[in-house]
């Protein structure tokens, strides 16, 4: 194994020891309801996948959301990425990388996952997605909900994100949405701020990004 693969190992078993009270961690916990009995262990083997791929071919900007939300990272493993758009991630570095589902049943697609692609893929560019805190929150006895992770959960991932910024080196750091944004800067991350597509934003975070990469007008779609 190479030194870089070593490092990413090392760092998703630093994800995968994560544990928190009402926190879904996707890269050691399985969902009896929703997983395939191997599912953690297929996101981990996504997100290295990913972030080895990343590590070889470079990266423009990363772009960091909040936390993972039930629809999306926490059945894929991989932040801003639901099971629909799995193959578009595949592709993002260059090579057709071999991602896999780690659920049952039909694919499911998350709203704010679909907005992010459309643009990545008008895009074309290396982009690393990630989030502030890396697991999926939830409401108290509620697995599939959403919730706002705390200061404490954000604080505690602090030296993982900076690992990854470091190791990276990205052109760029976007942070998408006012959460992410003050989560960061509290991390001492300072981070461009484009609107969250949900909750009417679409229309903005697509604008924003666009004019933020130079995407051509003709091209953009809204």
């Amino acid at each position: 194994m190479r030194s870089q693969e070593r490092e990413v190992e090392k760092f998703i078993g630093h994800i995968a020891a994560l544990r928190f009270d009402d926190v879904f961690n996707p890269y050691s916990d399985v969902c009896v309801a929703q997983d395939i009995p191997d599912a953690a262990g297929i996101r981990r083997r996504n997100l290295s996948l990913v972030l080895n791929a990343a590590l070889t071919h470079g990266v423009e900007s990363i772009w960091i959301a909040r936390d993972l939300g039930y629809l999306g990272g926490r059945r894929t493993g991989l932040a801003l990425t639901d099971e629909a758009h799995l193959g578009a991630h595949a592709d993002l570095f260059g090579g057709a990388l071999p991602l896999a589902r780690a659920t049952k049943g039909p694919a499911v697609a998350e709203r704010t996952a679909t907005i992010v692609w459309q643009v990545l893929n008008e895009l074309q560019r290396p982009i690393f997605l990630w989030n502030v805190f890396p697991l999926h929150p939830h409401q108290a006895g509620n697995p599939f909900s959403n919730r706002c992770h705390s200061r404490f959960e954000r604080q505690a991932c602090r030296p993982l994100l900076i690992w990854l910024l470091e190791t990276l080196r990205p052109k760029s750091i976007i942070a998408i949405g006012r959460d992410a944004e003050r989560g960061l800067a509290e991390l001492e991350v300072s981070a461009e701020k484009i609107r969250h597509p949900s909750y009417g934003g679409k229309r903005e975070f697509v604008e924003g990004m666009h004019s933020r990469f130079g995407l051509a007008q003709g091209r953009r779609l809204l």
